[in-house]
Protein backbone atom coordinates (compact mmCIF):
# COMPACT_ATOMS: atom_id res chain seq x y z
CA UNK A 1 0.00 0.00 0.00
CA UNK A 2 1.20 3.43 -0.83
CA UNK A 3 2.29 5.86 1.82
CA UNK A 4 3.09 8.66 -0.62
CA UNK A 5 0.39 11.29 -0.81
CA UNK A 6 1.28 12.80 -4.19
CA UNK A 7 2.20 11.40 -7.58
CA UNK A 8 4.23 13.21 -10.23
CA UNK A 9 3.22 13.12 -13.89
CA UNK A 10 5.34 14.44 -16.75
CA UNK A 11 3.84 17.23 -18.83
CA UNK A 12 6.08 16.45 -21.82
CA UNK A 13 4.09 13.81 -23.63
CA UNK A 14 5.40 12.04 -26.70
CA UNK A 15 3.11 11.44 -29.66
CA UNK A 16 0.38 9.16 -28.39
CA UNK A 17 -0.91 6.11 -30.19
CA UNK A 18 -4.07 4.08 -29.54
CA UNK A 19 -3.76 1.73 -26.57
CA UNK A 20 -4.28 -2.01 -26.88
CA UNK A 21 -4.86 -2.27 -23.14
CA UNK A 22 -7.44 0.56 -23.04
CA UNK A 23 -9.07 0.31 -26.48
CA UNK A 24 -12.01 2.58 -25.63
CA UNK A 25 -9.78 5.50 -24.68
CA UNK A 26 -8.67 8.05 -27.23
CA UNK A 27 -4.88 8.59 -27.35
CA UNK A 28 -5.21 12.08 -25.87
CA UNK A 29 -6.69 10.54 -22.72
CA UNK A 30 -3.55 8.52 -22.00
CA UNK A 31 -0.50 9.55 -19.99
CA UNK A 32 3.02 9.20 -21.40
CA UNK A 33 3.37 5.87 -19.56
CA UNK A 34 0.36 4.52 -21.44
CA UNK A 35 -2.03 4.53 -18.49
CA UNK A 36 -5.29 6.53 -18.45
CA UNK A 37 -5.12 10.21 -17.54
CA UNK A 38 -7.75 9.93 -14.82
CA UNK A 39 -7.66 13.61 -13.90
CA UNK A 40 -8.72 14.51 -17.43
CA UNK A 41 -11.25 11.67 -17.57
CA UNK A 42 -12.84 12.73 -14.28
CA UNK A 43 -12.95 16.42 -15.15
CA UNK A 44 -14.57 15.65 -18.52
CA UNK A 45 -16.87 12.91 -17.20
CA UNK A 46 -20.35 12.86 -18.67
CA UNK A 47 -22.13 12.03 -15.40
CA UNK A 48 -23.47 15.53 -14.94
CA UNK A 49 -25.62 15.12 -18.03
CA UNK A 50 -27.87 13.04 -15.80
CA UNK A 51 -26.82 13.65 -12.17
CA UNK A 52 -26.61 16.44 -9.67
CA UNK A 53 -24.04 16.57 -6.90
CA UNK A 54 -25.05 14.62 -3.82
CA UNK A 55 -24.76 16.45 -0.49
CA UNK A 56 -21.89 16.22 1.97
CA UNK A 57 -23.38 16.32 5.47
CA UNK A 58 -21.77 16.87 8.86
CA UNK A 59 -22.55 14.41 11.68
CA UNK A 60 -22.72 16.26 15.02
CA UNK A 61 -23.45 13.24 17.21
CA UNK A 62 -20.84 10.95 15.67
CA UNK A 63 -18.30 13.77 15.68
CA UNK A 64 -18.87 14.42 19.37
CA UNK A 65 -18.68 10.72 20.23
CA UNK A 66 -15.48 10.09 18.30
CA UNK A 67 -13.81 13.43 18.95
CA UNK A 68 -13.28 14.08 15.23
CA UNK A 69 -15.14 15.86 12.45
CA UNK A 70 -17.15 13.20 10.60
CA UNK A 71 -18.79 13.99 7.26
CA UNK A 72 -20.93 11.70 5.09
CA UNK A 73 -20.97 11.81 1.29
CA UNK A 74 -24.57 10.84 0.55
CA UNK A 75 -24.43 8.67 -2.56
CA UNK A 76 -27.47 6.85 -1.19
CA UNK A 77 -29.49 9.85 -2.42
CA UNK A 78 -28.88 9.10 -6.09
CA UNK A 79 -31.97 8.31 -8.17
CA UNK A 80 -31.07 4.61 -8.07
CA UNK A 81 -29.93 4.92 -4.42
CA UNK A 82 -26.31 4.10 -5.25
CA UNK A 83 -23.10 5.60 -6.66
CA UNK A 84 -23.07 2.91 -9.37
CA UNK A 85 -25.01 5.16 -11.75
CA UNK A 86 -21.89 7.35 -12.15
CA UNK A 87 -19.66 4.72 -13.69
CA UNK A 88 -22.40 3.03 -15.70
CA UNK A 89 -23.56 6.30 -17.26
CA UNK A 90 -20.07 7.59 -18.01
CA UNK A 91 -19.23 4.32 -19.80
CA UNK A 92 -22.48 4.15 -21.78
CA UNK A 93 -22.54 7.86 -22.68
CA UNK A 94 -19.05 7.46 -24.13
CA UNK A 95 -20.13 4.72 -26.56
CA UNK A 96 -20.09 5.86 -30.20
CA UNK A 97 -23.45 5.93 -31.96
CA UNK A 98 -22.58 2.93 -34.14
CA UNK A 99 -22.14 0.79 -31.00
CA UNK A 100 -25.36 1.85 -29.30
CA UNK A 101 -28.10 0.48 -31.50
CA UNK A 102 -27.53 -3.19 -30.70
CA UNK A 103 -27.55 -2.46 -27.00
CA UNK A 104 -25.56 -3.40 -23.94
CA UNK A 105 -25.56 -6.30 -21.51
CA UNK A 106 -24.36 -6.75 -17.96
CA UNK A 107 -24.63 -9.24 -15.14
CA UNK A 108 -25.69 -7.94 -11.75
CA UNK A 109 -28.23 -8.64 -9.03
CA UNK A 110 -27.90 -5.23 -7.41
CA UNK A 111 -26.95 -1.60 -7.78
CA UNK A 112 -24.93 -1.88 -11.00
CA UNK A 113 -27.96 -3.36 -12.76
CA UNK A 114 -30.10 -0.39 -11.79
CA UNK A 115 -27.38 2.05 -12.85
CA UNK A 116 -27.11 0.44 -16.29
CA UNK A 117 -30.90 0.30 -16.68
CA UNK A 118 -31.41 3.98 -15.83
CA UNK A 119 -28.51 5.02 -18.05
CA UNK A 120 -29.97 3.04 -20.93
CA UNK A 121 -33.38 4.64 -20.52
CA UNK A 122 -31.88 8.15 -20.59
CA UNK A 123 -29.52 7.45 -23.51
CA UNK A 124 -31.93 5.37 -25.57
CA UNK A 125 -29.66 2.30 -25.43
CA UNK A 126 -31.36 -1.12 -25.14
CA UNK A 127 -30.19 -2.94 -21.99
CA UNK A 128 -30.20 -6.60 -21.06
CA UNK A 129 -29.50 -7.50 -17.43
CA UNK A 130 -28.71 -11.11 -16.55
CA UNK A 131 -29.62 -12.06 -12.99
CA UNK A 132 -29.51 -15.38 -11.10
CA UNK A 133 -32.90 -17.08 -10.79
CA UNK A 134 -32.84 -16.62 -7.02
CA UNK A 135 -32.59 -12.81 -7.23
CA UNK A 136 -35.22 -11.25 -4.91
CA UNK A 137 -38.25 -10.07 -6.83
CA UNK A 138 -37.88 -6.48 -5.61
CA UNK A 139 -34.56 -6.18 -7.45
CA UNK A 140 -36.01 -7.70 -10.61
CA UNK A 141 -38.97 -5.30 -10.52
CA UNK A 142 -36.73 -2.27 -9.96
CA UNK A 143 -34.59 -3.08 -13.00
CA UNK A 144 -37.61 -3.85 -15.19
CA UNK A 145 -39.27 -0.61 -14.09
CA UNK A 146 -36.29 1.30 -15.46
CA UNK A 147 -36.86 -0.20 -18.91
CA UNK A 148 -34.25 -2.96 -19.06
CA UNK A 149 -34.90 -6.51 -20.20
CA UNK A 150 -34.21 -8.94 -17.36
CA UNK A 151 -32.95 -12.44 -18.12
CA UNK A 152 -33.13 -14.79 -15.14
CA UNK A 153 -30.54 -17.50 -15.61
CA UNK A 154 -28.60 -19.93 -13.44
CA UNK A 155 -28.59 -20.85 -9.79
CA UNK A 156 -25.84 -18.43 -8.79
CA UNK A 157 -23.91 -15.39 -9.97
CA UNK A 158 -21.21 -17.42 -11.74
CA UNK A 159 -23.77 -19.18 -13.93
CA UNK A 160 -25.48 -15.87 -14.71
CA UNK A 161 -22.11 -14.33 -15.59
CA UNK A 162 -21.40 -17.13 -18.07
CA UNK A 163 -24.76 -16.54 -19.76
CA UNK A 164 -24.03 -12.80 -19.89
CA UNK A 165 -20.77 -13.49 -21.76
CA UNK A 166 -22.59 -15.81 -24.17
CA UNK A 167 -25.24 -13.18 -24.96
CA UNK A 168 -22.60 -10.54 -25.52
CA UNK A 169 -20.70 -12.73 -27.98
CA UNK A 170 -23.75 -14.19 -29.75
CA UNK A 171 -25.59 -10.91 -30.30
CA UNK A 172 -22.68 -8.49 -30.47
CA UNK A 173 -23.73 -6.64 -27.32
CA UNK A 174 -21.38 -4.30 -25.44
CA UNK A 175 -20.64 -5.53 -21.92
CA UNK A 176 -20.88 -2.80 -19.27
CA UNK A 177 -18.31 -3.64 -16.57
CA UNK A 178 -19.21 -2.85 -12.96
CA UNK A 179 -15.74 -1.62 -11.96
CA UNK A 180 -12.84 -2.82 -14.10
CA UNK A 181 -12.76 -0.13 -16.79
CA UNK A 182 -11.18 3.38 -16.94
CA UNK A 183 -14.42 5.10 -17.94
CA UNK A 184 -16.30 3.41 -15.08
CA UNK A 185 -13.52 4.29 -12.64
CA UNK A 186 -13.51 7.91 -13.84
CA UNK A 187 -17.26 8.11 -13.36
CA UNK A 188 -16.93 6.88 -9.79
CA UNK A 189 -13.99 9.28 -9.31
CA UNK A 190 -16.32 12.24 -9.61
CA UNK A 191 -17.29 11.42 -6.01
CA UNK A 192 -13.79 12.48 -4.94
CA UNK A 193 -13.98 15.63 -7.03
CA UNK A 194 -17.24 16.64 -5.35
CA UNK A 195 -15.90 15.94 -1.86
CA UNK A 196 -12.92 18.27 -2.31
CA UNK A 197 -15.21 20.92 -3.72
CA UNK A 198 -17.80 20.62 -0.95
CA UNK A 199 -15.72 20.13 2.21
CA UNK A 200 -14.84 23.35 4.07
CA UNK A 201 -11.08 24.01 3.92
CA UNK A 202 -10.20 20.90 1.88
CA UNK A 203 -6.53 21.37 2.65
CA UNK A 204 -7.31 20.27 6.23
CA UNK A 205 -9.09 17.05 5.23
CA UNK A 206 -7.32 14.12 6.85
CA UNK A 207 -8.96 11.20 5.11
CA UNK A 208 -11.64 9.85 2.78
CA UNK A 209 -12.93 6.32 3.35
CA UNK A 210 -14.79 4.30 0.70
CA UNK A 211 -15.98 0.72 0.64
CA UNK A 212 -14.28 -1.79 -1.64
CA UNK A 213 -15.96 -4.46 -3.72
CA UNK A 214 -14.27 -4.63 -7.10
CA UNK A 215 -12.36 -1.46 -6.25
CA UNK A 216 -13.65 1.01 -8.84
CA UNK A 217 -14.96 3.61 -6.39
CA UNK A 218 -11.93 3.86 -4.13
CA UNK A 219 -9.59 3.77 -7.15
CA UNK A 220 -11.40 6.66 -8.82
CA UNK A 221 -11.40 8.71 -5.63
CA UNK A 222 -7.70 8.02 -5.09
CA UNK A 223 -6.78 9.09 -8.63
CA UNK A 224 -8.43 12.49 -8.17
CA UNK A 225 -7.51 13.17 -4.55
CA UNK A 226 -3.85 12.25 -4.97
CA UNK A 227 -3.57 14.64 -7.93
CA UNK A 228 -5.62 17.55 -6.61
CA UNK A 229 -6.00 17.14 -2.84
CA UNK A 230 -3.78 18.04 0.07
CA UNK A 231 -0.76 15.79 0.78
CA UNK A 232 -2.24 15.15 4.22
CA UNK A 233 -5.43 13.60 2.81
CA UNK A 234 -5.35 9.82 2.98
CA UNK A 235 -7.56 7.58 0.88
CA UNK A 236 -8.62 4.50 2.84
CA UNK A 237 -10.59 1.47 1.72
CA UNK A 238 -13.03 -0.55 3.78
CA UNK A 239 -13.67 -4.28 3.40
CA UNK A 240 -15.49 -6.93 5.39
CA UNK A 241 -13.38 -9.59 7.08
CA UNK A 242 -15.07 -12.27 4.97
CA UNK A 243 -14.65 -10.47 1.61
CA UNK A 244 -11.18 -8.93 1.81
CA UNK A 245 -9.85 -9.58 -1.69
CA UNK A 246 -8.16 -6.16 -1.99
CA UNK A 247 -6.34 -6.37 1.34
CA UNK A 248 -5.03 -9.84 0.53
CA UNK A 249 -4.06 -8.79 -2.99
CA UNK A 250 -2.13 -5.76 -1.79
CA UNK A 251 -0.36 -7.91 0.78
CA UNK A 252 0.69 -10.48 -1.84
CA UNK A 253 1.36 -7.82 -4.54
CA UNK A 254 -0.87 -9.69 -6.96
CA UNK A 255 -4.58 -10.22 -7.34
CA UNK A 256 -5.91 -12.95 -5.08
CA UNK A 257 -9.10 -14.91 -5.75
CA UNK A 258 -11.06 -15.78 -2.62
CA UNK A 259 -12.58 -19.24 -2.33
CA UNK A 260 -15.70 -17.91 -0.62
CA UNK A 261 -17.07 -14.48 0.27
CA UNK A 262 -19.53 -13.47 2.98
CA UNK A 263 -22.77 -12.18 1.54
CA UNK A 264 -24.18 -9.93 4.26
CA UNK A 265 -22.56 -6.95 2.53
CA UNK A 266 -23.71 -8.26 -0.84
CA UNK A 267 -22.81 -5.05 -2.66
CA UNK A 268 -19.12 -5.68 -1.97
CA UNK A 269 -19.10 -9.50 -2.06
CA UNK A 270 -16.43 -9.87 -4.76
CA UNK A 271 -14.02 -12.82 -5.00
CA UNK A 272 -11.40 -10.96 -7.06
CA UNK A 273 -10.89 -7.21 -7.46
CA UNK A 274 -10.58 -5.57 -10.85
CA UNK A 275 -7.22 -5.52 -12.61
CA UNK A 276 -7.20 -1.76 -13.19
CA UNK A 277 -8.51 -0.84 -9.70
CA UNK A 278 -5.81 -3.09 -8.21
CA UNK A 279 -3.10 -1.34 -10.23
CA UNK A 280 -4.31 2.03 -8.98
CA UNK A 281 -4.71 0.93 -5.37
CA UNK A 282 -1.21 -0.54 -5.33
CA UNK A 283 0.14 2.90 -6.19
CA UNK A 284 -2.21 5.24 -4.37
CA UNK A 285 -4.26 3.61 -1.60
CA UNK A 286 -3.04 4.47 1.90
CA UNK A 287 -4.73 1.72 3.90
CA UNK A 288 -7.42 -0.97 3.95
CA UNK A 289 -9.48 -1.48 7.11
CA UNK A 290 -11.53 -4.63 7.70
CA UNK A 291 -14.76 -4.81 9.73
CA UNK A 292 -17.19 -7.52 10.77
CA UNK A 293 -20.95 -7.88 10.38
CA UNK A 294 -21.73 -6.42 13.79
CA UNK A 295 -19.70 -3.29 13.03
CA UNK A 296 -21.60 -2.90 9.75
CA UNK A 297 -24.91 -3.08 11.62
CA UNK A 298 -23.71 -0.47 14.09
CA UNK A 299 -22.74 1.83 11.22
CA UNK A 300 -26.19 1.42 9.62
CA UNK A 301 -27.67 2.51 12.94
CA UNK A 302 -25.26 5.48 13.12
CA UNK A 303 -26.33 6.69 9.68
CA UNK A 304 -29.99 6.35 10.66
CA UNK A 305 -29.51 8.32 13.88
CA UNK A 306 -27.70 11.11 12.02
CA UNK A 307 -29.84 11.30 8.87
CA UNK A 308 -33.00 9.21 9.46
CA UNK A 309 -32.02 7.25 6.34
CA UNK A 310 -31.36 3.52 6.17
CA UNK A 311 -28.41 2.29 4.13
CA UNK A 312 -27.65 -1.18 2.87
CA UNK A 313 -24.72 -3.00 4.52
CA UNK A 314 -22.30 -2.12 1.71
CA UNK A 315 -23.51 1.48 1.91
CA UNK A 316 -22.41 1.77 5.53
CA UNK A 317 -19.12 -0.08 5.04
CA UNK A 318 -17.04 3.09 4.73
CA UNK A 319 -18.38 4.50 8.00
CA UNK A 320 -17.78 1.21 9.82
CA UNK A 321 -14.22 1.17 8.49
CA UNK A 322 -13.67 4.80 9.48
CA UNK A 323 -14.77 4.09 13.05
CA UNK A 324 -12.46 1.07 13.19
CA UNK A 325 -9.59 3.15 11.74
CA UNK A 326 -10.07 5.83 14.41
CA UNK A 327 -10.08 3.27 17.23
CA UNK A 328 -7.15 1.23 15.89
CA UNK A 329 -4.99 4.33 15.44
CA UNK A 330 -5.96 5.82 18.81
CA UNK A 331 -7.48 8.90 17.18
CA UNK A 332 -10.52 9.32 19.45
CA UNK A 333 -10.46 12.98 20.45
CA UNK A 334 -7.78 13.85 17.85
CA UNK A 335 -10.05 16.44 16.16
CA UNK A 336 -9.18 15.28 12.67
CA UNK A 337 -11.47 15.64 9.67
CA UNK A 338 -12.79 12.58 7.79
CA UNK A 339 -15.33 11.82 5.05
CA UNK A 340 -17.06 8.44 4.72
CA UNK A 341 -18.78 7.67 1.41
CA UNK A 342 -22.29 6.30 2.04
CA UNK A 343 -22.47 4.34 -1.17
CA UNK A 344 -25.95 2.84 -1.34
CA UNK A 345 -29.36 2.35 0.25
CA UNK A 346 -30.93 -0.60 -1.54
CA UNK A 347 -31.82 -2.35 1.71
CA UNK A 348 -34.26 -5.25 1.92
CA UNK A 349 -36.79 -4.43 4.63
CA UNK A 350 -36.57 -7.97 6.06
CA UNK A 351 -32.92 -7.38 7.01
CA UNK A 352 -33.76 -4.66 9.51
CA UNK A 353 -34.56 -7.15 12.28
CA UNK A 354 -31.10 -8.66 12.00
CA UNK A 355 -29.44 -5.22 11.83
CA UNK A 356 -31.24 -4.07 14.96
CA UNK A 357 -30.24 -7.23 16.85
CA UNK A 358 -26.56 -6.88 16.01
CA UNK A 359 -26.03 -3.11 16.06
CA UNK A 360 -25.48 -2.88 19.82
CA UNK A 361 -22.84 -5.61 19.68
CA UNK A 362 -21.11 -3.85 16.80
CA UNK A 363 -21.02 -0.60 18.71
CA UNK A 364 -19.50 -2.31 21.73
CA UNK A 365 -22.49 -1.31 23.84
CA UNK A 366 -23.68 -4.86 24.52
CA UNK A 367 -22.00 -8.07 25.64
CA UNK A 368 -23.04 -11.73 25.53
CA UNK A 369 -21.94 -14.12 28.26
CA UNK A 370 -22.34 -17.83 28.83
CA UNK A 371 -22.37 -18.35 32.61
CA UNK A 372 -22.36 -21.61 34.54
CA UNK A 373 -23.79 -21.12 38.06
CA UNK A 374 -24.37 -23.49 40.99
CA UNK A 375 -27.84 -25.07 40.85
CA UNK A 376 -28.92 -23.83 44.29
CA UNK A 377 -31.12 -21.10 45.79
CA UNK A 378 -29.62 -17.61 45.67
CA UNK A 379 -27.44 -18.18 42.60
CA UNK A 380 -29.66 -16.12 40.27
CA UNK A 381 -29.62 -13.21 42.72
CA UNK A 382 -25.85 -13.38 43.13
CA UNK A 383 -25.41 -13.36 39.36
CA UNK A 384 -27.75 -10.42 38.91
CA UNK A 385 -25.99 -8.52 41.69
CA UNK A 386 -22.83 -8.70 39.60
CA UNK A 387 -24.58 -7.44 36.46
CA UNK A 388 -26.62 -4.70 38.18
CA UNK A 389 -27.08 -1.79 37.49
CA UNK A 390 -26.39 -2.65 33.84
CA UNK A 391 -29.55 -3.15 31.78
CA UNK A 392 -30.13 -6.83 31.03
CA UNK A 393 -31.31 -7.38 27.43
CA UNK A 394 -31.57 -11.18 27.43
CA UNK A 395 -31.54 -13.85 30.12
CA UNK A 396 -32.08 -17.51 29.22
CA UNK A 397 -31.80 -20.39 31.70
CA UNK A 398 -31.31 -24.06 30.89
CA UNK A 399 -31.32 -26.76 33.59
CA UNK A 400 -28.19 -28.87 33.12
CA UNK A 401 -27.96 -31.23 36.09
CA UNK A 402 -28.58 -31.14 39.87
CA UNK A 403 -25.24 -29.43 40.45
CA UNK A 404 -25.12 -26.61 37.87
CA UNK A 405 -27.22 -24.41 35.62
CA UNK A 406 -26.33 -22.73 32.32
CA UNK A 407 -27.23 -19.07 31.71
CA UNK A 408 -27.21 -17.26 28.35
CA UNK A 409 -27.01 -13.57 29.20
CA UNK A 410 -26.73 -10.27 27.33
CA UNK A 411 -26.55 -6.79 28.87
CA UNK A 412 -25.71 -3.16 28.16
CA UNK A 413 -22.20 -2.04 29.06
CA UNK A 414 -21.54 0.97 31.27
CA UNK A 415 -18.21 2.06 29.79
CA UNK A 416 -16.68 2.46 26.32
CA UNK A 417 -13.88 0.03 27.21
CA UNK A 418 -15.70 -3.18 26.36
CA UNK A 419 -12.78 -5.59 26.81
CA UNK A 420 -11.81 -4.18 30.20
CA UNK A 421 -15.34 -4.09 31.58
CA UNK A 422 -16.21 -7.62 30.45
CA UNK A 423 -12.92 -9.14 31.68
CA UNK A 424 -13.40 -7.55 35.12
CA UNK A 425 -16.93 -8.91 35.26
CA UNK A 426 -15.80 -12.41 34.25
CA UNK A 427 -13.12 -12.29 36.95
CA UNK A 428 -15.68 -11.21 39.56
CA UNK A 429 -18.01 -14.05 38.63
CA UNK A 430 -15.14 -16.52 38.83
CA UNK A 431 -14.54 -15.48 42.44
CA UNK A 432 -18.16 -16.40 43.17
CA UNK A 433 -17.65 -19.87 41.71
CA UNK A 434 -19.41 -18.99 38.46
CA UNK A 435 -17.65 -19.87 35.21
CA UNK A 436 -18.32 -17.12 32.63
CA UNK A 437 -17.24 -17.01 28.98
CA UNK A 438 -17.49 -13.94 26.73
CA UNK A 439 -19.32 -15.13 23.59
CA UNK A 440 -19.92 -11.70 22.02
CA UNK A 441 -17.87 -12.73 18.98
CA UNK A 442 -19.31 -16.24 18.60
CA UNK A 443 -21.28 -16.24 15.34
CA UNK A 444 -23.04 -19.51 16.09
CA UNK A 445 -24.26 -18.16 19.43
CA UNK A 446 -25.48 -14.88 17.94
CA UNK A 447 -27.19 -16.34 14.86
CA UNK A 448 -28.63 -19.56 16.24
CA UNK A 449 -28.08 -20.69 19.83
CA UNK A 450 -29.76 -17.72 21.50
CA UNK A 451 -33.02 -18.68 19.72
CA UNK A 452 -32.99 -22.39 20.43
CA UNK A 453 -31.44 -22.99 23.85
CA UNK A 454 -32.52 -26.27 25.37
CA UNK A 455 -31.06 -29.63 24.49
CA UNK A 456 -30.82 -33.21 25.53
CA UNK A 457 -28.12 -35.62 26.54
CA UNK A 458 -25.31 -36.01 24.07
CA UNK A 459 -26.42 -37.44 20.72
CA UNK A 460 -24.18 -40.27 19.47
CA UNK A 461 -21.83 -39.28 16.61
CA UNK A 462 -23.41 -35.85 16.30
CA UNK A 463 -21.44 -33.22 14.37
CA UNK A 464 -22.62 -29.62 14.21
CA UNK A 465 -22.29 -27.37 11.15
CA UNK A 466 -23.16 -23.76 10.41
CA UNK A 467 -24.15 -23.43 6.72
CA UNK A 468 -25.03 -20.59 4.38
CA UNK A 469 -27.82 -21.83 2.09
CA UNK A 470 -28.56 -19.91 -1.12
CA UNK A 471 -32.10 -18.52 -0.96
CA UNK A 472 -33.66 -20.61 -3.71
CA UNK A 473 -36.45 -23.22 -3.65
CA UNK A 474 -34.23 -26.27 -4.15
CA UNK A 475 -31.48 -25.37 -1.65
CA UNK A 476 -32.83 -27.46 1.22
CA UNK A 477 -33.81 -30.32 -1.08
CA UNK A 478 -30.28 -30.50 -2.49
CA UNK A 479 -28.94 -30.62 1.06
CA UNK A 480 -31.30 -33.43 2.06
CA UNK A 481 -31.06 -35.52 -1.11
CA UNK A 482 -27.28 -35.75 -0.83
CA UNK A 483 -27.33 -37.14 2.71
CA UNK A 484 -26.47 -40.79 3.16
CA UNK A 485 -29.40 -42.82 4.49
CA UNK A 486 -27.36 -43.60 7.59
CA UNK A 487 -26.70 -39.93 8.44
CA UNK A 488 -29.51 -38.74 10.66
CA UNK A 489 -30.33 -35.05 11.07
CA UNK A 490 -30.44 -34.51 14.82
CA UNK A 491 -30.73 -30.70 14.93
CA UNK A 492 -31.84 -28.09 12.39
CA UNK A 493 -32.33 -24.34 12.74
CA UNK A 494 -32.92 -21.86 9.92
CA UNK A 495 -33.34 -18.08 10.02
CA UNK A 496 -33.96 -15.78 7.07
CA UNK A 497 -32.07 -12.52 7.37
CA UNK A 498 -33.61 -10.75 4.39
CA UNK A 499 -30.55 -11.48 2.27
CA UNK A 500 -29.76 -13.77 -0.65
CA UNK A 501 -28.62 -16.46 1.80
CA UNK A 502 -30.19 -18.31 4.69
CA UNK A 503 -28.23 -19.16 7.83
CA UNK A 504 -28.64 -22.79 8.87
CA UNK A 505 -27.39 -24.71 11.90
CA UNK A 506 -27.52 -28.46 11.42
CA UNK A 507 -26.60 -31.41 13.61
CA UNK A 508 -25.85 -34.60 11.67
CA UNK A 509 -25.06 -38.02 13.10
CA UNK A 510 -22.07 -39.29 11.13
CA UNK A 511 -20.41 -42.57 12.18
CA UNK A 512 -16.61 -42.26 12.32
CA UNK A 513 -16.27 -44.84 9.55
CA UNK A 514 -18.12 -42.44 7.20
CA UNK A 515 -15.85 -39.43 7.80
CA UNK A 516 -14.25 -39.42 4.33
CA UNK A 517 -17.54 -40.01 2.53
CA UNK A 518 -19.16 -37.19 4.50
CA UNK A 519 -16.29 -34.84 3.62
CA UNK A 520 -16.90 -35.62 -0.06
CA UNK A 521 -20.60 -34.84 0.42
CA UNK A 522 -19.81 -31.42 1.90
CA UNK A 523 -17.43 -30.65 -0.95
CA UNK A 524 -19.98 -31.59 -3.62
CA UNK A 525 -22.74 -29.67 -1.84
CA UNK A 526 -20.74 -26.49 -2.30
CA UNK A 527 -22.42 -24.48 0.46
CA UNK A 528 -20.10 -22.41 2.69
CA UNK A 529 -19.90 -23.99 6.13
CA UNK A 530 -18.10 -23.91 9.47
CA UNK A 531 -17.99 -26.95 11.75
CA UNK A 532 -19.08 -26.04 15.30
CA UNK A 533 -18.84 -29.44 17.00
CA UNK A 534 -16.28 -28.14 19.50
CA UNK A 535 -18.08 -24.85 20.13
CA UNK A 536 -18.48 -24.27 23.89
CA UNK A 537 -21.94 -22.71 23.46
CA UNK A 538 -23.11 -25.86 21.69
CA UNK A 539 -21.69 -28.06 24.44
CA UNK A 540 -23.33 -26.03 27.19
CA UNK A 541 -26.75 -25.21 25.79
CA UNK A 542 -27.62 -27.58 22.96
CA UNK A 543 -25.92 -30.88 23.68
CA UNK A 544 -26.54 -31.39 27.36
Amino acid sequence: MATTATVEYSSHAPERIPSTRYPRLAPHNLLPDGHPDYLKLILTSKVYEILKETPLVYCPSLSARLGNQIWLKREDLQEVFSFKIRGAYNFMASLPEEDRWKGVVTCSAGNHAQGVALSGSRLGIPCTIVMPKATPSIKVRNVSRLGAKVVLFGQDFDEAKTECARLAQTHGLIFVPPYDDPLVIAGQGTVGMEILKQIPNPETLDGIVAGIGGGGLVAGIAEYVKRIGSPRTKVIGGETIDADAMARSLEKRERVTLDEVGLFSDGTAVKIVGEEPFRICQALLDDVVKVDTDELCAAIKDVFEETRSITEPAGALALAALKRYIVDNQLIGAQKKFVAVISGANMNFDRLRFVAERAELGEGREALLSVEIPEKPGSFVALHDMIHPRATTEFVYRYHDPERAQIFLSFQLETTSRAKEVSELVLGLDKLGMKAVDISDDEMAKSHARYMIGGCKQVPNERLFRFEFPERPDALRRFLKGLHSGWNISLFHYRNHGADIGKVLAGIQVPPADTDEFSDYLKKLGYPYVEETDNEVYKRFLRG
